[in-house]
């Protein structure tokens, strides 16, 4: 019997001595995975995302469906070329740059330092555009980025005080450039505003996925390589022997960032169906982690989030049926929304909508003749995830339902006159 004790004893020993060193090493991979760029703590949140700030939102109409840590102003390294790229594709836009557009490449951009990354452009290289915009938006080049800038603006430091005034023109208010490049740590932003400016150049620019969506490029002909975008989410990478791993479907942009200061970061975004998401998180520990965590994001709100119309377009708001018109044919139109009003919500909710706000134009600005489908005033409905605490306001036009014509002379002569009497006797009853 007492041979047959000890190798019991010995193996409750061992069993105990393994669980005691399995939830150590438990304890110490959650202490490592929960640490940012250097050991940096992460913030704490529902999904468990090895980050310092995140946010997610729905790229149609903005709205909030998670969040940790938003507003605080990190530094965004080379997220800060999502401004740089809005900037030219505005300049673009308004006729102040043309894509085929030949740059010769300024001492600026040719003098960027050895470890940053860029193209090796020389001083007096030449380059269009559009090979200039590939190089910052796919290989995120400095040099190619700075090469832009210059030649908007003459030097960097005044493309980057064009770079402030466009965040004030957009409500960026936790933006601060100080390059246009993002590699200086000085140049801060928020999650929220990131993703605000991502928002912006979707709705405004849309042909700006067709470079961020790009792979590779080969940017000159004896290039031995082309550049690897280095957003390896890509869609596109699915069959990459390296990069397959990392790829998600339906992801097309948008735009990496990091140096020591501020981890690795992305901006990211997604599309299957009709929805298309946008993310950021800051602050990840490696390359890796940033697209890990960007995937809890998009599994997250693919699995959980579905688009809801709380109101379609056509609908009379009650108390808002109608508008007073001045000089028409017919004193009053009826008014209804000009389009839906949509939400994600979670899957299987039912969503509570509230009425916030309404606006409509005082008569003496609504005078006829007015044409059916003139906007007349706004109303703005709340929706409020309970379980996050997230509001979203969302805005839309009432219109006319009917032209409303010009009332004739004789109409307008005698409308008139009914209204200084009726004016009149009231003028009489108030007197008693």
């Amino acid at each position: 019997m007492k041979v047959m004790v000890r190798p019991v004893r010995f193996l409750s020993v061992v069993a105990a001595s393994l669980a005691i060193w399995l939830v150590m090493l438990t304890l110490n991979t959650a202490v490592v995975e929960a640490q940012g760029y250097d050991n940096r703590p992460s913030t704490e949140n529902s999904l468990g995302l090895q980050i310092k700030s995140a946010i997610l939102i729905d790229a149609d109409t903005g709205q909030v469906l998670f969040q940790v840590n938003k507003d605080e102003p990190l530094p965004p390294a080379s997220m800060t070329k999502l401004m740089t790229e809005y900037i030219v594709l505005k300049e673009i836009k308004d006729g102040r740059l043309k894509w085929d557009q030949i740059i010769s490449v300024s001492p600026e951009a040719a003098e960027t330092a050895r470890e940053e990354s860029q193209i090796f452009l020389a001083e007096g290289d030449q380059h269009t555009v559009r090979d200039l915009y590939i190089a910052m938006a796919v290989g995120s080049a400095n040099d190619a980025t700075r090469a832009l800038a210059t030649a908007i603006a003459g030097t960097e430091q005044a493309f980057v005080e064009k770079m402030n005034e466009m965040a004030k023109t957009l409500d960026l208010k936790s933006a601060v450039f100080t390059s246009a490049t993002g590699y200086e740590p000085n140049t801060v932003i928020s999650a929220a505003d990131v993703a605000k400016l991502s928002y912006i150049i979707l709705k405004e620019h849309p042909e700006f996925l067709d470079f961020s969506s790009m792979p590779e490029y080969k940017f000159r002909p004896r290039d031995e390589k082309p550049m690897i975008n280095f957003n390896y989410m890509l869609g596109a990478n699915k069959n990459s022997p390296g990069l397959g791993f990392l790829a998600y479907e339906g992801v097309d942009g948008m735009k990496t960032g990091f140096i020591e200061e501020a981890g690795y970061n992305f901006t990211g975004t997604v599309k299957r169906g009709d929805t298309r998401f946008i993310s950021v998180v800051m602050d990840a520990s490696t390359i890796n982690v940033r697209f890990q965590e960007t995937a809890k994001l998009y599994n997250y709100a693919f699995s959980t989030f579905e688009k809801k119309t709380v109101l379609p377009p056509k609908s009379v708001v009650e108390t808002i049926q109608s508008v007073k018109i001045k000089k028409g044919a017919k004193k009053s139109v009826n008014v209804v929304t000009d389009k839906d009003i949509t939400f994600m919500v979670k899957k299987g909710v039912e969503p509570k909508v509230e009425l916030v706000s309404s606006q409509v134009k005082a008569e003496d600005e609504l005078v006829a003749p007015i044409p059916a489908g003139t906007a007349v005033g706004t109303v703005t409905y709340k929706y409020t995830d309970a379980e996050q605490n997230i509001a979203t306001e969302y805005t839309v036009n009432l219109v006319t339902t009917d032209e409303v014509k010009k009332a004739g002379w004789f109409k307008l002569m005698f409308r008139a006159i009914g209204d200084f009497f009726s004016g009149l006797f009231n003028g009489i009853i108030d007197m008693f």
